[in-house]
């Protein structure tokens, strides 16, 4: 990730551990996500043992933890970013 924005000049990473926050909208995306790709799963695999649902859900989700690290690390600069203005 680069340390700011190549077009305003935001620093994003502000101090050290400031994304950690970012973990909250990381779980608040990566469990309903689970539990979709689940259900449509096991209505895909109908007929064959559960754990393929489970197990395809965990590859997908696997497949899909890239895009949603960097979204929730998005999600959280525009909170802070809300917080701050707000704060002001």
């Amino acid at each position: 990730m680069p340390a700011s924005c190549p077009r305003c000049g935001y620093v994003f990473e502000r101090e050290p551990g400031y994304f950690v926050g970012a973990m909250y909208f990381s779980y608040a995306l990566a469990a309903p996500a689970c539990a979709l790709l689940t259900l449509a799963l096991l209505r895909v695999f109908r007929g064959r043992p559960e754990y393929w649902a489970y197990g395809g859900a965990l590859l997908l989700l696997a497949l899909l933890s890239p895009w949603l690290f960097r979204f929730s690390r998005i999600l959280w600069i525009y909170f802070d970013h809300l917080l701050q203005r707000r704060g002001t």
